[in-house]
């Protein structure tokens, strides 16, 4: 046994002793009490001042770390945080969800809504640029970027059962990434919330928004101050959806009107699930198929250039995610795709696998292999197969939301997402519209009695 020096012994004499004992024990209840909500609170987050690849200190605040969720924290969900470059605050906080399943986040971060996105034109070969960009959501809102579900971008799972995850899941583990987010980040408790996504976030924003309204109504804490929510070309129904993408390709001119009217006659308005035994329907579904077979699916104007989105018919029946990455990565570097914004997602790996950014990033080592932007090997269940009934419960209780279509999109196409707005049966307050953006039609806009407004984009 040590041998303790006078003032060691005069602390532990008996008075002393009995002091200590009582503070001692006072100190374990005090932890037994706070345990449940310590359990909330991230982990690891640090400030980003610098990365490779930018010129100088970043001109905003961006924090990234992880958050452990579900049992034993078992699942560690990474996170972009940039701070709103207006007034933090008071202006809102944003959750952004980006969709596949298995598209990390960093799609929304850098070349979407995120503050920073990749020089256009980049030196073959070196790290690539990264710049700021000047349209960003931070301008106005604070915003937090997750890989989500686990597996995705640098989200990992501690156990090989943590791995495996379900739309609920995922839509959960959300939930509880919030709360112990503003539980370590007190000073946006009060903060206007918001959750936005596109593309398969269309099934899980509304889910999310639904958990966190419900939660507050119980008494979860903290109360997240929930006002509404954003989606851009969201996934609704499957397969319902992609029964729009026929009437769609018609009106654009992408398949005859023989074609088209042979197609009704044959399918009655069915183009996904097509009966075996119905030949004429399923005849002109292949005609279909061979029409568009060279039509780059996400965005009919731009060049297919080895982005290889499935088919309406292929993701809606199948459940697949929206990109195919190995597609991606096979482009040729000298190719009319030059500059194409799908040609720029492959500086996202050469920029994301280098072990300077990694640090920067404050990515842990050994948590992930090679960087993947969509991962199609997630072992994930899809479990809920529509959203629907979502909207249906936050438009009953007046949260806001905007959803937006691209008007080009044949995957998710407006006229599928204009129907189910449409069958809410809210009635219109401001009808149709142009939106303009320096003096020109950007697209066109409808809003309605719940708070709801729908924005095309011409894009």
């Amino acid at each position: 046994m040590a041998v303790l020096n006078g003032t060691n012994a005069k602390l532990f004499s008996t008075p002393n002793c009995f002091l200590f004992l009582f503070f001692f024990c006072h100190l374990i209840l005090l932890l037994s009490v706070l345990l449940p909500f310590s359990q909330l609170v991230a982990s690891y987050s640090s400030a980003v001042k610098f990365v490779p690849g930018f010129d100088g200190p970043l001109p905003f605040e961006l924090e990234t770390g992880y958050v452990g969720v579900d049992d034993s924290e078992d699942v560690q969900l990474f996170y972009y945080f940039a701070k709103s470059d207006s007034n933090p605050r008071e202006d809102p906080l944003v959750l952004w969800l980006t969709g596949g399943p298995g598209c990390s986040s960093f799609t929304g971060f850098a070349y979407e809504v995120g503050p920073l996105n990749f020089k256009a034109v980049q030196d073959s070969g070196s790290l690539p640029t990264v710049v700021t960009n000047p349209n960003s959501w931070t301008k106005g809102a604070s915003m937090i970027f997750v890989d989500l579900p686990v597996g995705t971008g640098f989200s990992y799972p501690r156990t090989s059962a943590a791995a495996h995850s379900t739309d609920l899941q995922a839509c959960g583990q959300a939930y509880e990434f919030m709360r112990k987010w503003l539980i370590d980040h007190p000073e946006f408790l009060s903060n206007p919330f918001y959750i936005a996504g596109d593309s398969y976030s269309g099934i899980t924003v509304p889910t999310v928004a639904h958990l966190i309204s419900d939660g507050n109504e119980v008494g979860n804490k903290p109360f997240i101050n929930l006002k509404g929510y954003v989606l851009g070309n969201p996934v609704t129904f499957l397969p319902g959806d992609g029964n729009y993408a026929i009437p769609f390709a018609h009106g654009m001119g992408l398949i005859s009107d023989e074609l088209y009217e042979s197609l009704q006659r044959n399918c009655e308005g069915e183009y996904m699930n097509v009966d075996p035994s119905n030949v004429e329907c399923s005849n002109d579904v292949e005609a279909y198929s061979q029409c568009i077979s060279g039509i780059q699916t996400a965005q009919i104007l731009e060049p297919q250039c080895g982005f290889a989105s499935p088919k309406p018919h292929q993701f809606f029946g199948e459940r697949r995610s929206l990109y195919n990455e190995e597609a991606e990565l096979l482009l040729p570097e000298q190719s009319p795709c030059a500059s194409n914004r799908v040609d720029g997602y492959r500086l996202s790996y050469r920029w994301l696998d280098d072990d300077g950014v990694r640090e920067a990033l404050r990515v842990k080592k050994g948590s992930i292999g090679p960087w993947i932007r969509c991962n199609h090997t997630l072992p994930y269940t899809y479990t809920i197969t529509d959203s629907y009934q979502y909207h249906v419960k936050l438009s009953s209780k007046g949260y806001r939301s905007l959803i937006y279509s691209g008007d080009h999109d044949l995957i998710v196409p407006f006229l599928g997402t204009q129907a189910w707005i449409k069958s809410l049966n809210y009635s219109i307050v401001d009808d149709w519209r142009s939106w303009t953006v320096e003096g020109q039609v950007a697209g066109y806009t409808r809003s309605y009695s719940n708070g709801m407004t729908y924005a095309t984009v011409k894009a």
